[in-house]
């Protein structure tokens, strides 16, 4: 009886391939879960129990099934040949677990990735982050600047080191156990592979929408994997339109752009004509680098990180409730510059060839000499691109051009920026437009030596700095060093025979995610609008009426607004606005926040968002003590505002491959 066990066990053992597998199958399961349950308590939102996100677990598993069946199924369908089997040499055990050393270390990476992704824009990695590769050196040298990359690296290094032992442990357990090599043994498992591969049903596979079904955003992202996630998102990266929805929309974008009643279709284009002033006042505009509204002395906040810019408000004409239409340097200067939202998902419009053919009204302003004052290297996110092949007769100044030295990542630091923009401007004899790109309030939030003192801020309580916005007291620091910045170069500004003719003109490029609720009604906060609100000041003393207003604008609306306080004649083909000339009750920005492919719309009571992957939407005040709406009245103004919102994008979503220079008219025209 104990040879005929044995003989039945050996004929239905399993061949050790098939073993192993099984072993390395457990092991990245259980590392799947585990980085899952860490992401639950690391970033879960308040209120949600673990009870509430079981659904979110369980389809997880079934996603982590299916990526680590294509981990493994390379090893299980190669070594059931005997050429292959990692149990047929030491060089074929060698290579397999180089393979799962090699896999093992891109998991980390993912899960790392996928970590600070989360923490950063509460979303899991997805393939946005190939931006960011794409200008990989800048990237990398900012990543080493902000964080202890070095210590990291050695950590991860000692793991891989210990995955390495374990790879070598779990293979020789297995091939102590000697057993003929028969294939076809493994047939079954292959089946349960496919299987695992398709998420349960081959016939119906998992699908990444799938998890958004669960109704909520972090349900849904709980659910995914890096991995998922990342893979799927890369098809958005690719810009695609469709006229027939832009067609649908049109009428709607007739009233909200007040186009006239017999314009063709999908004709945007709106010309003013004005009588142009012999001697043209000078511009010059200040991109300031993650101007957060709430973070600055504009809003009131008592930090007071800000207390130039303010008294330069309250001289200038302010618009408290401007928006940027998205999060990120790279879209807010295209939506600046072109006047359309950046309503590609994945991949940046300055980076993609079709989107970056663009007519802008700067070119309107023909009798301006125009410069462009960026501290690093115009090439990061292809700022070079979208400015030289759009704008004529460009004088771009970048890292390189300098006599002040590099500072950090981002070039040369603000102060000297402001400092070489004053120089060559004061030496113009023509009328000029200028923009200055600032970018030292940005990670890794450094203030040079040289201004340390001038800038430095009394210690804040933490726990001051959270109630009002502020991670870190460096952070609040580099807001402080950023207004002192722009203190400096308009004291030195002031001295110049050309200041008493130039219109100064402050927007942010972006804003800043962050608790916003010591100074803004919750919706600020629980909807991310801080990552978009942004101040908007125009400044001339003696020429602007000093004025603060509560409009609500875009970041789009800037150039038009210049050209029209100018007199300068314009063709505008895009969704901005002349916001001195817009018809009353008009007042509305765009919004999209494209990593969880929500659009949205602002408007002077309410917000609108529809999640377009969940299918759902939402209307939320924007006042404190706003009047309680009755059932009709809400579902009215969500329904307006719903219609409003998807006419803005799908005509966005035409004008990125449509409003080419050649299509609007020539070069200042």
């Amino acid at each position: 009886m104990p040879l005929l066990k044995e003989t039945m066990g050996h004929q239905f053992q399993l061949p050790p391939t098939s073993r192993w597998v099984l072993r390395l199958f457990v092991f990245f399961m259980l590392l799947f879960s585990f980085m899952r349950v860490l992401t639950f308590y690391s970033f879960r939102p308040e209120g949600i129990s673990f009870a509430e996100a079981v659904p979110s677990f369980l389809m997880g598993v079934r996603f982590d099934l299916r990526w680590v069946c294509i981990l493994l199924a390379p090893l299980l369908i190669a070594g059931s040949f005997n050429r292959f089997s990692p149990f047929q040499s030491k060089s074929t055990k060698r290579f397999w677990i180089i393979y799962l050393v090699v896999v093992s270390s891109l998991l980390l990476f993912f899960f790392g990735a996928d970590f600070g992704h989360f923490d950063y824009v509460e979303t899991r990695l997805n393939a946005s982050a190939l931006n960011f590769i794409e200008d990989f050196a800048i990237s990398m040298s900012m990543l080493w600047q902000s964080y202890p990359l070095f210590w990291i690296f050695l950590l991860l290094s000692l793991v891989v080191y210990v995955l390495y032992l374990f790879f070598q442990r779990s293979h020789r357990k297995v091939h102590t156990v000697n057993h003929p090599f028969k294939p076809m043994r493994t047939v079954w498992m292959l089946l349960l592979l496919l299987i695992g591969i398709a998420g349960s049903n081959p016939a119906k596979p998992l699908t990444w929408k799938d998890a958004f079904r669960l109704g909520d955003n972090f349900k849904a992202y709980l659910a995914l994997n890096p991995l998922e996630n990342f893979f799927t998102t890369l098809r958005f990266r690719k810009p695609f339109t469709d006229d027939g929805s832009a067609k649908a929309q049109f009428e709607t974008m007739k009233q909200l752009l007040q186009l006239p009643q017999d314009a063709a279709m999908l004709n945007f284009q709106r010309t003013e004509t004005f009588n142009e002033s012999a001697k043209p006042m000078n511009v010059v505009l200040v991109i300031c680098e993650s101007l957060s509204m709430y973070k600055t002395s504009l809003s009131g906040n008592p930090l007071n990180a800000t207390p130039y810019l303010q008294q330069l408000a309250s001289e200038g004409l302010l618009f408290e409730r401007c928006f940027s239409p998205h999060f990120g340097t790279a879209r807010g200067v295209y939506a600046l510059l072109t006047g359309v939202p950046d309503v590609q998902l994945s991949k940046f419009s300055t980076r993609n060839a079709e989107a970056l053919d663009q007519h802008t009204i700067l070119n309107s302003f023909q009798q301006h000499e125009k410069f462009y004052f960026i501290g690093g290297n115009s090439e990061f996110n292809n700022f070079k691109g979208l400015l030289v092949d759009n704008v004529k007769d460009l004088h771009l100044y970048e890292e390189g051009m300098y006599a002040s030295p590099k500072f950090n990542v981002w070039g040369i630091s603000d102060k000297n920026l402001f400092k070489e923009a004053n120089q060559v401007l004061s030496q113009q004899k023509k009328p000029f437009f200028s923009i200055i790109q600032t970018a030292d309030n940005h990670r890794p939030f450094v203030i040079p030596n040289e201004d340390t003192a001038a800038v430095a801020a009394n210690p804040v309580d933490e726990k001051l700095l959270k109630e009002y916005g502020f991670d870190s007291q460096k952070e609040l620091n580099a807001l402080l060093y950023a207004d002192y910045s722009i203190r400096q170069f308009m004291e030195t500004a002031k001295q110049q025979p050309w200041f008493n003719n130039t219109l100064f003109v402050f927007v942010g490029d972006h804003g800043v995610k962050g608790n916003a609720t010591a100074l803004y009604p919750d919706a600020w906060t629980n909807e991310r609008l801080t990552d978009e609100h942004i101040p908007l000041l125009f400044y001339a003393p003696g020429f602007i009426k000093p004025e603060k207003r509560k409009d609500v604008v875009s970041q789009v609306d800037v150039l038009p607004t210049i050209a029209g306080l100018l007199n300068q004649s314009y063709t505008n083909s895009t969704i901005g606005r002349d916001l001195l000339r817009k018809p009353a009750g008009k007042d509305f920005a765009f919004i999209i926040h494209h990593d969880e492919a929500k659009i949205g719309m602002v408007n002077n009571g309410y917000y609108y968002m529809l999640n377009m992957n969940l299918k759902k939407d939402t209307l939320v005040p924007l006042h404190f003590n706003s009047p309680q709406l009755s059932v009709q009245k809400y579902n009215e103004t969500k329904k307006q505002m719903a219609i409003e919102t998807i006419a803005l994008y799908e005509s966005a979503r035409w004008m990125l491959l449509n409003n080419k220079k050649a299509n609007v008219g020539s070069f200042g025209r």
